[in-house]
This record gives structure tokens, sequence and C-alpha cells, in this order.
């Protein structure tokens, strides 16, 4: 088997944003993607609803805030340049009544603090931006917008390629070793001898950390993201992309509407435990894996502390009805008429053992491996900055 410099364990946008930094930075690297999938961007990055962030919600100082403010600036030029699908259309942040303008507010001032463009509006022009949208007063942040994130994949693709790297498909990994200072990667296409070797797994990044050697004291639980969308004769409702107040305690929560850029309007998600870790229906369980998740410390203190949340989740889940009524908080007009169901998506969320969500970007390292262990929303805007970050990691050591 063919030995290289780097070895990147998933094809999603993290790991091709990564292998493209490489490519384009040290051409004199050899690389190669290993994906378990017969495709690239098959889970998180394909299933998601293709919103270009700002970095407005992100603690100030935190690497999701620097790296989604670089991110989306670069990602912009990088569609740009390639051709791929996107539109900076701007968002709405809507407060629909008193009790949520503080928390507005709050938003607000950290997006200034981000550096982030965006500006208090009132009802009037609240009005003229989203015609169909109720509240008090909203965030304009005009830097949001949508792209087709898949396609932004296929150009990575293609320049990797260009440049002499190898993208091997159906390779699932399930092993690795240390041998005379290199790492044999072991899958399910062969094994792959590398320098170093980079974990950009997403759904199962702890998995192959463990696997590499390393013990993050975090677990990856999914959760599954439930969508519907508005039948074409009530896409009217949502011009661009309206978002509620986030509750901080549950800051990726909330239902919104999005406006896509291959057309439609996506309403949602809800957000449910699966019960597998790519359980994209209620009826898909994986037992091993379902058993991990009841297993583990974190998630027993975590639903301990948040069980009523979770049961609204759930209920939302299976209720149309409270779905709706979760969208008409923010869009009154809108019937069950107008909703039809949508694909899910699954979110990787990263807990400690203390029941702790981990809020930032997570990154460890060990002597030949690099591994990406928390890189939830909104890490697709941010993979050129994130991939550029784990290549100069890597770099240090060249």
């Amino acid at each position: 088997m063919k030995q290289y410099d780097i070895a990147i364990v998933g094809g999603g946008i993290v790991g091709l944003a990564t292998a493209y930094h490489f490519a384009l930075h040290y051409p004199d690297k050899s690389v190669a993607v290993l994906e378990k999938e017969h495709d690239v961007a098959t889970h998180q990055t394909g299933r998601n609803s293709g919103v270009i962030h700002s970095g407005i919600y992100y603690r100030p100082g935190s690497l999701k805030a620097w790296n989604c403010r670089e991110g989306n600036r670069k990602l912009v030029e990088f569609c740009e340049r390639e051709g791929v699908p996107y539109d900076v259309c701007g968002k709405v942040i809507v407060a629909v009544d008193e009790r949520e303008r503080p928390r507005l507010r709050a938003i607000y001032e950290r997006g200034i603090e981000n550096g982030i463009s965006c500006r208090i509006i009132g009802r009037e022009e609240l009005q003229e931006l989203e015609p169909h949208a109720v509240g008090v007063e909203a965030i304009h942040v005009p830097d949001a917008g949508i792209v087709d994130f898949v396609g932004v994949c296929r150009r990575f693709v293609d320049v990797i390629r260009r440049h002499g790297h190898d993208l091997l498909l159906g390779a699932c990994v399930h092993g690795m070793r240390r041998m005379n200072g290199l790492m044999t990667v072991e899958s399910t296409a062969g094994e792959v001898h590398a320098r170093y070797v980079v974990n950009c797994a997403g759904l199962y990044a702890d998995h192959v950390a463990r696997l590499s050697g390393d013990n993050p004291d975090v677990q990856v639980l999914p959760f599954r993201g439930e969508y519907y969308k508005l039948k074409p004769e009530a896409e009217h409702f949502c011009r661009n992309l309206i978002y509620p107040v986030p509750d901080p305690a549950f800051p990726f929560l909330g239902v919104h509407f999005t406006r896509m850029v291959g057309g439609g309007v996506e309403c949602g998600p809800s957000a449910v435990l699966a019960f597998a870790r790519e359980g994209y229906t209620l009826t898909e369980v994986n037992w091993k894996e379902l058993g991990e998740i009841l297993r583990y410390p974190g998630f027993r203190r975590l639903a301990a502390k948040h069980w009523k949340k979770g049961l609204s989740e759930i209920w939302q889940s299976m209720s149309k009805r409270a779905f709706l009524r979760q969208l008409q908080h923010l869009v009154p007009s809108i019937t069950a008429d107008d909703l039809e169901p949508a694909p899910s998506g699954v979110r990787a969320q990263a807990v400690t053992r203390l029941g702790q969500m981990v809020d930032d970007f997570l990154i460890t390292e060990t002597e030949n491996v690099v591994n990406v262990c928390n890189a939830a929303s909104p890490a697709a805007t941010a993979s050129l900055n994130v991939g550029k970050l784990v290549a100069e990691t890597l770099a240090k050591r060249f």
C-alpha cells in the first residue's frame, strides 16, 4: 500500500477542507482522504440547512467565533472563484415579545464584540425585510447567507485530485497502530501508511480518536434534527432567513426558516436523541451504539438536568401541531397545510463525562495524530479556516 505524509479520516467538509489546504500550501506533502461511504459529504455536510453563518452567536475569543468570521469570508471568496452556488442574502433574528428583547440585545452586543456587521431594527424595517415575520424588534445580519455545501466539497475534491492526492472511498477505518514512526490506518479498503493522521470523522470522531490511542474526555452524542419544508405555494412566507432568539442554555435549538440556495424553504429543526449515530429516522436503531449512549455517564447527567427540554423536543418531533406552533411564533400566518416533511440530519455533539455539552471546536493532539473531536455548527461555514488551522498544526512538525 502506498505511503503518504498525511492520511485524513473523513470525507466531509472539514476533512476535505484540510486536504484542500495541504494541496495548495504544502504541495510537497502527499495526502490521502479516507471516506467510509461511496461519495463525499453524505452525512452532516450534506444534511444541514446550508446556511453561511456570520458568527454572531459565539463566545468572543472562542475558536467558533474566530473561525466562523474568517471562514465566512473565505467561503464566499471560494464560491465566487469556483462557481459554487451561494447567496449572501442576510438574516433576521426576531424578538417576538418584550420578554425576548433583553436576550436579543445581548446577542447584538456579542455580535459587535465579535466584529460582526449587524444592527437592531424595529417592526417597520422587519416588515420590509420579512413581511410575514412578527416581532417587537430584530437584529439584521447582512453577512449571513446560503450555499450548496455539497457543491463546495465537490470542488475541494477536484482541487485535491488535480494536485495528485488520493480520495479513497468505501474506506471505513476500523483500526490504527503506530510502528517505526509511521501510522498504519486499517480500513475496509486496505491499509494506509502515513506519517501523520488527521481525524475528521464527525459522528465517529471519538471512536477514531480512541483507535488512534488518544482518549478524549468526551463522547459524541447524535441529535437528529427534523425538518419540514414549505409547499411551493407557501414559500412567499419567507424571503431569506428568519431565526428566533435562542435560549442561552440550548443555543443550537430553535426552529427557523431557511431559504435554500437550490430552491425551496426549510423549517426546523427540532432536536431529539437519535438511536444510532447515523439514525435519520425514529425507526433507525443501532443497539450497540444506543447502549453506548445510555451507559455513558455524561448522557445520563445531561438527561437528568435537561429532561423537561428533552421531552419538549420529543413531543415537537412527534406532533406536527407542536412543531407548527413553534413556527407560528415567528410567522403566525403559516398553517399545517403549508408544510410537508423534509429530510432530517444528525448533529454530532461532544459531551463530557460531567454532562456538559462542548460549546466550542475541540481539537486534540498526540505524537502522530490530530483529532477534530467536536466540530458542530458552524463547522461547515468555518471549514476553510478550520482546515487551515489543522494543517498548520501539523506543519509545525514537518
